[in-house]
């Protein structure tokens, strides 16, 4: 690995509910609103990417990935402090639903770096589906040895493959929520990802 590649990042995933208050609005100042608000959390850090999550959920409307540096332990705080000051700016319109977030780490199951890992600065990349959930594995899990461990997660890597058109990001949330990880994929096939899922879960 290089030094750009071991660096940590904050990933952070916020859904927003649309408030009466914003609905009342009129088309178009609905409009000016939405992308002032987008772009102040855009600048709270050093990407932000915009998702649609109406008809697909009840809760909220959007959701805003974000992504922070975390090589400097002062940073997180930093992207939480500024994040905080531009969304109670328009509160009074867009609502935070649910958080999760978290940061990256080697893995310790693989040395080698994935070729489908999710790369949050590269815009290009970018695919029309994003999957994000919290994950915590059983305390079964933690009761078997290293080797048995590490061979049950080379079956996972061995099937994950053979989906390459399905990138990956997995940010450790241990300590910091309730969840130990946070699981993100993208994908332009939901059947293909709903496929891998399954196999996954099967093995």
């Amino acid at each position: 690995m290089n030094d750009e590649e071991e660096t940590p990042i904050l990933g952070h995933f916020v859904t927003y509910r649309c408030t009466d208050a914003f609905w009342a609005l009129e088309p178009e100042n609905r409009s000016v609103a939405a992308r002032a608000w987008f772009e102040l959390l855009q600048d709270s850090a050093d990407r932000a990417h915009l998702y649609v999550t109406q008809g697909i959920e009840t809760s909220s409307e959007v959701l805003v990935w974000s992504t922070a540096d975390a090589s400097d332990p002062a940073k997180p705080g930093v992207f939480f402090k500024q994040r905080a000051a531009s969304e109670n700016l328009y509160r009074a319109y867009f609502q935070p639903s649910d958080v999760l977030w978290g940061m990256t780490r080697p893995s310790q199951y693989s040395r080698a770096k994935s070729a489908q890992e999710i790369d949050p600065y590269d815009d290009d990349e970018r695919q029309p589906y994003l999957v994000m959930y919290p994950f915590t594995k059983t305390a079964d899990w933690y009761l078997f040895g290293r080797e048995t461990r590490q061979g049950m997660m080379n079956e996972h890597i061995r099937i994950g493959k053979q989906y390459r058109e399905i990138k990956q990001l997995l940010l450790y949330s241990f300590g910091l929520q309730d969840q130990e990880f946070v699981v993100t994929y993208e994908t332009a096939d939901l059947e293909m990802f709903s496929k891998l899922v399954y196999d996954l879960r099967d093995t």
